[in-house]
C-alpha cells in the first residue's frame, strides 16, 4: 500500500481564510447554466463514444450497461449518480464501498475504464439533470454525509462534481487504500482528508476555480492514459 504522509494530509486547508464561495451568484445559477449547455454539447459530441463503452461492457458481461447508485447531493438531497458499470453485477452485495487495488469485482473493460476515467463520463446526464456539476465536492455515500457536521456541511451548498481537489489528490485512491480491507483505510486515512479538500473547494468555489480544477483534471487524466496506453 502506498504510504500516507498524515502530518501533511491532515493540514487545514484554507487555514486563517474562508472565501464562502458557495453563497454566490455563480455557485447558486451561473454555474447551473454553463454546466448544462456544456454537458449537452459534450453529450453528442461523445454519442459515438458512449456506444461503443455500451457495446465492450455489453460483449464482455451483458446489461446493465450503467451503475447507478445513491449519493449524497446538493443541498443534502441524495440522488442517483451514473458510471459506465466497471465491475461485475451486483458488486455492491459482493464487496465493501471502497474498491480496493486490484479488486476482483472489476471486469476487464472495467479496469480500463477505471484508469482511464472514462466511466465518469456517464455523469453528463447528472449534470443535465442538475444533480452534478462539472468541478464540485466528489459525491459521497449516504453513511458519511449522514455524519457531517461543523464546516463539512458546507459540502452539501454546491453540486456535487466529477473532479475537484479532492479527486486530483486521490486520483490513485486504489493504490492508497490498498488491496486489504479498503473500506476501513479508506474512513481511517482518506475520508477526513476529502472532507477537508471539500469543504476547501466549498468556500473557494468560483469560476476562476473550476476553470483551474477543470484543466488540471484534464492534464492528469490525459497523463495518465497515455502511461496505460503505452504500457
Amino acid at each position: 500500500m502506498e504510504s500516507v504522509d498524515t502530518d501533511k494530509k491532515m493540514e487545514q486547508p484554507n487555514k486563517g481564510k474562508k472565501y464562502l464561495g458557495y453563497a454566490g451568484m455563480y455557485n447558486r445559477k451561473i454555474k447551473r447554466i454553463i454546466g448544462f449547455c456544456l454537458s449537452v454539447a459534450l453529450l453528442v459530441v461523445l454519442s459515438p463514444l458512449y456506444v461503443l463503452i455500451a457495446l465492450a461492457i455489453i460483449i464482455e458481461s451483458g446489461f446493465p450497461v450503467f451503475y447507478r447508485a445513491d449519493r449524497g447531493g446538493y443541498q443534502g438531497k441524495p440522488f442517483k449518480i451514473y458510471k459506465f458499470r466497471s465491475m461485475v453485477k451486483n458488486a455492491d452485495q459482493i464487496g465493501g464501498g471502497t474498491t480496493a487495488l486490484n479488486d476482483s469485482r472489476i471486469t476487464k473493460v472495467g479496469s480500463f475504464l477505471r484508469k482511464t476515467k472514462l466511466d465518469e463520463i456517464a455523469q453528463l446526464v447528472n449534470i443535465i439533470k442538475g444533480e452534478m456539476s462539472f468541478v464540485g465536492p466528489r459525491p459521497e455515500l449516504l453513511q458519511y454525509t449522514s455524519q457531517y457536521t461543523g464546516d463539512e456541511e458546507c459540502i452539501l451548498k454546491v453540486r456535487p462534481g466529477i473532479t475537484d481537489y479532492s479527486s486530483l489528490e486521490f486520483i490513485s485512491l486504489d493504490e492508497i487504500v490498498g488491496a486489504g480491507n479498503a473500506d476501513e483505510v479508506y474512513e481511517k486515512i482518506v475520508l477526513k482528508r476529502k472532507n477537508q479538500l471539500r469543504v476547501k473547494y466549498a468556500m473557494e468555489v468560483s469560476l476562476e476555480t473550476d476553470f483551474k480544477l477543470f484543466f488540471q483534471t484534464v492534464f492528469m487524466t490525459a497523463k495518465k492514459t497515455a502511461k496505460i496506453i503505452l504500457r
